[in-house]
């Protein structure tokens, strides 16, 4: 069984340690077995590629690299924020904002 994370695909974070520490970007995949996020535009890291069928050049191509759940905050209405759990009236559990009250969709 996994654990239920703070953050899912399509949210935007913000990177509060770390390399990267102060960028937002966009969550485009999450690995829960090793608790990392793959987030638009941050931790870029250089790959050598060999050449392929799809890729005859091959050469060192920049992608987007891990990072822990642990060092991102989602953003909600442009800024930071910890986020909670609540039963809606329907008996839901639903994200909210700790620092709004906000509901998160």
């Amino acid at each position: 069984m996994s654990q239920k994370l703070h953050i899912k695909v399509g949210d935007t974070v913000k990177v509060i340690t770390g390399e990267s520490n102060g960028q937002e970007g966009k969550v485009l995949s999450i690995d829960k077995k090793s608790m990392r996020a793959t987030v638009e535009g941050v931790n870029i890291v250089k790959k050598h590629q060999k050449p392929s069928a799809q890729d005859p050049q091959g050469g060192i191509v920049e992608k987007e690299a891990g990072v822990h759940v642990s060092n991102l905050m989602i953003v909600v209405k442009g800024e930071a924020s910890r986020i909670g759990r609540k039963k809606d009236k329907n008996g839901k559990s639903v994200r909210y904002s700790k620092k709004t009250g906000e509901e998160i969709k």
